[in-house]
C-alpha cells in the first residue's frame, strides 16, 4: 500500500517521471498544483556546504560559511555515541538556518587500504565501529527533522576509477565487512535516504543493482527510505528504477525523464514500480517541507566550542616516554614550537566535502593563550611550493637546540590526499621527515604533533618522546591541541584504524589501487587489525589503540549465560577502574574469538563497546550485550547467517592488542553439517598470508567465476569523466561529483 496514494492518483505520467531526477544540482523537483514543494539536499558529512548562489566563483568560497566538525576519521576516534548524536544535531541546526532538508551523509565505507584517497571522509576498518558512529550520527541529525544520505553504498574503497571500476568481493566478505556498517546504520537509525556508490559490484552498476537495492537494502534490512544515485552514478536509467534506485541527481535536463516515460507507455517498467519510486520521494518531500523552520537561526559560538570539545574527544595520545606531555610551565625555559601546520593547520579535506569554516583559530595564538612560554619556527613551506628547505630546517634547529622541548607539527597536505585519487605511497612529505630527523638530532625531547587523514609511515617514532594524532580535527583543531598538550583536556581518542609499520605490510600493497576494471578483493575478510593478527605482523599502533594521562584497570568479568544455542546471545559484565591522578576517560572494547574453527576467521572481531568517564579512584561496572550475530558468519552454501558449534572466547580489552580478561562460552547449533570445509581448496585463508591469495584461490572462496564489469565504449559518459578527472575544470567536476 503507498503511504500516499491520494496524491499519486493524481499526478500524470510525466509528473511522475519528472520527481525522480533532480530539479538541478541541489533539489528536487516541485508539483506545484498538488502541493509538493522542492526541497533542497547539500553536502556534507561533517559540516554544510550550500552553495552560495551570488558567488560564482569556484571552490571554498562558493559556499556559505558553517561550521566545519572534525572529519570522520576523527570523529570514529572518540567511540563515543553520544558526542556524535550531538554534532549530528549541531549540523541539523544549520540546515535548518539555510533551509536544507536533507544532509548528504556520513561516508560508511570500509578502509581496506590506508591509500584511498577518501578515507577521511569514513570512520574505520570495522564494520561494528563504522556502524555504530554512523547510526549515531544519523539520529542526532534526524532528531531535529532533517533527513540524512548514507552513502557509498557500496564496495567502494578506492578513488581510482570510481566511476567506472567493478568491485568483485566474495559474499561472505560483502555480509561481514562492506555491508554490516550499512546494515547496522539502517536497522538503528532508518537514514532518509542511502547513496548508491559510482562504481559496479560484482559486474552491475550499483545503482542498477537489484540484489543490492531491493533484495538486501529493503527486503532484508527493512529499509522505509529512499535511494538517491551519487551526483553522476547513473548508468542506465530505466533499469535503475527498475532495481530499486528511486531518484537520480542531478538533473538529466529532462532526458531521462522522457526515457521513464516511453519505458512505462512500452511496459518495460510497470507503473506500479514507478508509483512504488514515487511514493518514497513524495515521502522525503512532505518530510522536508513540514520540517522547515524559517528564520531559524543556529548559535554559531556553540557550535565552535562543541566542534573544539569532539576535536579534543578525538585526538589520540600515540606516545608519551618518560610522561613528558602534559607539558608544564617552567621559569626561565621555553618550548620551540615548530612547523607551519601551527598557523595554517590541515584541519579538514579536500574534494566535494571542503567546508567554508565560521572561523578558524590559530595554533600561534592557542599556544600564546597558554601558560607555557614558547617561541616558533616554520620548518617548511605548508604550500609545498618551496623545494629547498634547508634553511628552514636549519632555523627551526637552531630554534630546538636551546629549547626545553620541541613540538613539531606535521602531516599530509591536500596534495597527498584528497577525493579524487589515491595515494601511492604511505610516506610524508619529505620536508617532514628531514624536520623530525633534525630536530630530534639537536634536542632529546621531541613532541610530534600529526594532522591527516589517513595512517602515514613514522620512520623516526622511536627518535621522538611523544606522538600526538589530532587527524583532521575541523575549524577548533589548534586550541584543542593545545588543551591537549597542556593538560588542559585529557586524550581519550583512540585509532578507529590500524597504523602500519609500512605500506608493504598491508592487506592490499600488491595491488592497490588497482588500476584495472576490475577489482579483485582478493584478501576476502581480511582487511585491517582481521589481517595483521591473522598474519601476526607487527604494527606501529594496534586498533583500538590510544592512550591516556592517567591509567586504568580491569576486573570481574561475568557472563550472564555461558551455555548458548543458535540465535542466543549474552550480557558481559565487568569493572574499570581509575588508578591514575586524574580524571579520564577509557574506550572498553569487547572482542569475540573462535578457536579452532572449521571456517577461515579472524583471530577475534570486535562486537562491542563503552567508553566510561572515570575520576580518580571511581570504578564503574560496564555492561555490553552480544547479541545472537556476535557468534554469527555468513554461509554462502546456505546463503544465510549460521553459527558453529563449539568453544567461543570473550575477550575484553584496551585496544585490539591489549586484552585485559577472557571468559569462554559453550555454543550448541544445528549449522555445522552446512559448513563447507575449504581447507584443501583455500589453504591461503588458513593458514598463510590473504595477501598473497592467487585469482584462484579466490575462485574458491568466490563460488565459481567472476561477474566482470561489461566493456566501456568511447562514448561511455562515465569513461569521459574519468578520463578527464585531471584536466582543468573537468578535475573540478570530478571531484563535485
Amino acid at each position: 500500500m503507498l503511504k500516499h496514494q491520494d496524491l499519486i492518483s493524481q499526478m500524470t505520467l510525466e509528473e511522475k517521471a519528472s520527481l525522480c531526477s533532480g530539479k538541478d544540482f541541489w533539489h528536487l523537483k516541485s508539483i506545484e498544483r498538488l502541493g509538493i514543494p522542492e526541497i533542497m539536499v547539500c553536502d556534507g558529512p561533517h559540516g554544510l556546504r550550500k552553495q552560495n548562489a551570488e558567488n560564482k566563483k569556484v571552490g571554498i568560497g562558493n559556499s556559505y560559511p558553517a561550521t566545519c566538525f572534525p572529519t570522520a576519521v576523527t570523529t570514529a576516534c572518540s567511540w563515543d555515541r553520544d558526542l556524535i548524536y550531538k554534532m549530528g544535531q549541531a549540523l541539523a541546526e544549520e540546515c535548518l538556518q539555510h533551509g536544507v532538508s536533507v544532509l548528504l551523509g556520513p561516508g560508511i565505507n570500509m578502509k581496506r587500504s590506508p591509500l584511498c584517497g577518501r578515507n577521511f571522509e569514513y570512520f574505520s576498518e570495522d564494520p561494528e565501529l563504522a556502524g555504530e558512529i554512523g547510526a549515531a550520527f544519523i539520529a542526532g541529525v534526524q532528531s531535529m527533522g532533517v533527513g540524512t544520505s548514507l552513502k557509498h553504498f557500496a564496495g567502494n574503497s578506492q578513488e581510482m576509477k570510481r566511476m567506472t571500476s567493478n568491485s568483485i568481493i566474495d559474499e561472505r566478505a560483502l555480509r561481514e565487512i562492506y555491508l554490516r556498517a550499512f546494515e547496522k546504520a539502517v536497522k538503528k537509525s532508518q537514514p532518509w535516504t542511502v547513496m548508491n556508490a559510482y562504481n559496479l559490484l560484482n559486474g552491475t552498476y550499483c545503482s542498477e543493482n537489484d540484489w543490492l537495492q531491493n533484495k538486501v537494502l529493503r527486503d532484508e534490512w527493512g529499509f522505509e527510505g529512499a535511494v538517491v544515485s551519487d551526483w553522476g552514478a547513473v548508468n542506465d536509467r530505466v533499469a535503475g528504477l527498475n532495481a530499486g534506485n528511486d531518484l537520480e541527481m542531478p538533473s538529466s535536463g529532462g532526458v531521462n525523464d522522457a526515457k521513464i516515460v516511453e519505458a512505462v507507455k512500452c511496459g518495460v517498467i510497470d507503473e506500479n514500480t514507478l508509483d512504488e519510486r514515487v511514493d518514497k520521494l513524495v515521502d522525503i518531500i512532505l518530510r522536508g517541507k513540514a520540517n522547515k523552520k524559517p528564520g531559524y537561526k543556529y548559535d554559531v559560538k556553540a557550535h565552535n566550542l562543541l566542534a573544539r570539545q569532539i576535536a579534543e574527544q578525538s585526538m589520540v595520545l600515540l606516545k608519551n616516554e618518560d610522561n613528558i606531555l602534559p607539558l608544564k610551565r617552567v621559569e626561565g625555559e621555553y618550548v620551540a614550537v615548530i612547523g607551519s601546520f601551527v598557523d595554517n593547520p590541515r584541519y579538514q579535506g579536500a574534494g566535494s566535502s571542503i567546508i567554508n569554516p565560521t572561523m578558524i583559530d590559530s595554533g600561534r595564538r592557542a599556544f600564546n593563550n597558554s601558560p607555557i612560554s614558547v617561541k616558533f619556527a616554520d620548518g617548511y613551506d605548508r604550500s609545498g611550493k618551496r623545494k629547498n628547505e634547508d634553511a628552514y630546517i636549519t632555523e627551526a634547529c637552531n630554534l630546538a637546540k636551546n629549547a626545553s622541548k620541541a613540538v613539531v607539527f606535521i602531516g599530509l597536505t591536500d596534495d597527498y590526499e584528497s577525493e579524487g585519487f589515491d595515494r601511492s605511497t604511505m610516506k610524508l612529505p619529505e620536508g617532514h621527515n628531514r624536520l623530525v630527523e633534525a630536530v630530534s638530532r639537536v634536542n632529546d625531547n621531541v613532541i610530534v604533533v600529526l594532522e591527516g587523514g589517513s595512517p602515514v609511515e613514522m620512520p623516526w617514532a622511536d627518535d621522538v618522546k611523544a606522538i600526538v594524532n589530532a587527524y583532521l580535527g575541523g575549524q577548533s583543531v589548534s586550541p584543542a591541541i593545545v588543551d591537549v598538550l597542556t593538560g588542559k583536556a585529557n586524550p581519550c581518542g583512540k585509532l578507529a584504524e590500524t597504523y602500519p609499520i609500512c605500506l608493504k605490510d598491508t592487506p592490499t600493497s600488491f595491488r592497490y589501487p588497482d588500476s584495472k576494471e576490475d577489482v579483485q578483493y582478493r584478501e576476502s575478510i581480511f582487511i585491517g587489525y582481521r589481517y595483521y593478527d591473522k598474519t601476526e605482523k607487527d604494527v606501529r599502533f594496534p586498533f583500538g589503540f590510544g592512550l591516556s594521562y592517567t591509567s586504568f584497570e580491569y576486573s570481574d568479568i561475568k557472563l550472564r549465560k555461558k551455555n548458548l544455542t543458535k540465535g542466543e546471545g549474552t550480557k558481559v559484565t565487568f569493572t574499570v577502574k581509575n588508578t591514575g591522578d586524574v580524571a579520564g576517560a577509557e574506550i572498553a572494547q569487547v572482542y569475540v574469538a573462535k578457536p579452532d574453527s572449521k571456517i577461515f576467521r579472524a583471530p577475534k572481531e570486535l562486537k562491542g563497546f563503552v567508553k566510561v568517564y572515570l575520576e580518580p579512584g571511581e570504578s564503574k561496572k560496564i555492561t555490553v550485550e552480544l547479541d545472537d550475530r556476535a557468534f554469527a558468519f555468513w554461509n554462502t552454501a546456505t546463503e544465510d547467517w549460521c553459527v558453529e558449534s563449539g568453544e567461543y572466547k570473550i575477550l575484553v580489552g584496551s585496544s585490539s592488542r591489549d586484552i585485559r580478561l577472557e571468559a569462554d562460552v559453550k555454543m550448541k547449533s544445528e549449522d555445522d553439517s552446512s559448513i563447507v570445509d575449504l581447507r584443501d581448496t583455500a589453504k591461503v585463508y588458513f593458514d598463510g598470508d590473504p595477501a598473497r591469495a592467487t585469482e584462484d584461490d579466490f575462485k574458491v572462496v568466490y563460488g565459481g567465476e567472476f561477474k566482470f564489469a561489461p566493456e566501456i565504449t568511447n562514448d561511455s559518459l562515465n569513461n569521459s569523466i574519468e578520463r578527464s578527472r585531471g584536466k582543468g575544470l573537468a578535475k573540478f567536476i570530478y571531484n563535485t561529483v
